[in-house]
């Protein structure tokens, strides 16, 4: 199960603007969403980037209920 150390980062009125992933997490997070590395190839997009972080953090919200199956970090890292 991967287990990721947000950091959630909030204006001054206390409303979350962001979200920092520590890079160790971003590079296993990076390697596990499909078509990543290829949108990587090419220059992103605003747009491109805030989906892929959208998707990312629905899915560590999913796991985190128990409503999605994370792989070990030990299996993923086997499958390389």
């Amino acid at each position: 199960m991967l287990i990721m150390n947000l950091q959630y980062i909030s204006d001054s009125n206390g409303k979350t603007t962001g979200i920092f992933i520590p890079i160790k997490d971003w590079e296993v997070l990076k390697k596990r969403l499909k078509g990543l590395k290829q949108e990587e190839d090419t220059e992103p997009t605003k747009q491109g980037i805030l989906d892929g972080i959208k998707q990312a953090v629905k899915e560590v919200n999913l796991i985190k209920q128990g409503k999605l199956k994370a792989t070990p970090l030990k299996d993923f890292l086997d499958e390389l």
